[in-house]
């Protein structure tokens, strides 16, 4: 069964920081562009930041310089190190892949998610 699991959320203070890590576990083939979204409360999903296979990277502006994304291949892993968090940057925190599977003998693409890891930063 493939899956990504999240881990690393928690509580910090204003400041602080924590990193995130996600695996990506199974039957995959190849796995192309990962990335981190969250969500905060009464808020839509949003994007903070993705990597390529090769390791493009892209964030959202509100994370830049504070926020480094890097993966793994080799672990089919992805982390999220965030630093000077803000009391803003509470969320539920999604881990996400671009997976190339082979169903009945064909590669096919699919979009994978986490169940999500809390991020809390008290002020």
């Amino acid at each position: 069964q493939v899956q990504l699991v999240e881990s690393g959320g928690g509580l910090v203070q204003a400041g602080g920081s924590l990193r995130l890590s996600c695996v990506a576990s199974g039957s995959i083939l190849r796995i192309n562009v990962m990335g981190w979204y969250r969500q905060a409360p009464g808020k839509q999903r949003e994007l903070v930041a993705t990597i390529t296979s090769g390791g493009d990277t892209k964030y959202a502006d509100s994370v830049k310089g504070r926020f480094t994304i890097s993966r793994d291949n080799a672990k089919n892993t992805v982390y999220l190190e965030m630093n000077s968090l803000k009391p803003e940057d509470t969320a539920v925190y999604y881990c996400n892949a671009e997976l190339e599977l082979v169903t009945a003998g064909i590669p096919l693409l699919y979009n994978y998610w986490g169940q999500g890891t809390q991020v809390t930063v008290s002020s």
